[in-house]
């Protein structure tokens, strides 16, 4: 059944919450997706967009399925990954505050692209960053527990859902294109601030873990 797989109300708006955070992070795929969307289309936003989607769609699978494999083996081991987890998550938010976000929309093509081209470069954007498989490593098993009969279906659904949730964030981005990248490029107050909340939340969570671990 369905339920059996989707986290605890209380697990599961935290999760809500951390991936809305996230999905308003600048990053390589806001960068791409920004970038079409101000120097071709909306089109070619929303193009980019479902091929770095399709690309996290494969990191969920992998992920999941690489993290089943290795609780079967050794529960010990999976503790140990996700303790090391958040290690990795407090590092990614002292690094947000120091060296700030990452969008640069400078290299903006100014020469169109087919709609399949844009789809195929988004694709290889998620599909071929280790980051975004480090990050999926790290950060989806903070939500489920090394004793649950049901992690792969749970590591799953995670990565879905964060899909479902990213697509009408970006979306929105998207339909505000010129708007939001001059704000982002234009303020250093907005992007400080996107900085600083992206680093709270994932030092909050790396505590949340740590913590967990140490009771």
């Amino acid at each position: 059944m369905l339920s059996q797989f989707v986290p605890s109300l209380p697990t599961l708006l935290a999760y809500l919450v951390a991936s809305v955070v996230l999905a308003l992070t600048p990053g390589p795929d806001m960068t791409f997706f920004l970038s079409k969307t101000i120097s071709q289309s909306r089109t070619a936003g929303f193009a980019a967009l479902a091929g770095a989607s399709t690309g996290l769609v494969v990191h969920s699978v992998l992920v999941a399925a690489g993290l089943s494999v290795l609780l079967a083996a050794s529960v010990v081991a999976f503790t140990v990954l996700k303790v090391v987890g958040a290690a990795y998550l407090a590092y990614l938010a002292f690094d947000a505050i120091r060296n700030g976000s990452s969008l640069n929309l400078d290299r903006a093509a100014p020469k169109a692209e087919s709609l399949h081209a844009i789809y195929a470069k988004g694709l290889l954007v998620n599909l071929l960053n280790p980051k975004v498989i480090i990050f999926f490593v790290t950060f989806l098993p903070q939500f489920v527990a090394t004793n649950d009969a049901h992690v792969p279906g749970k590591l799953l659904f995670l990565g879905l859902a964060f899909i479902v949730i990213n697509i009408p964030v970006c979306g929105a981005l998207i339909f505000a294109g010129g708007h939001i990248a001059r704000l982002l490029k234009g303020s250093k107050r907005i992007t400080r601030f996107v900085d600083y909340l992206f680093a709270g939340v994932l030092g909050a969570f790396a505590v949340r873990l740590i913590l967990a671990h140490g009771r």
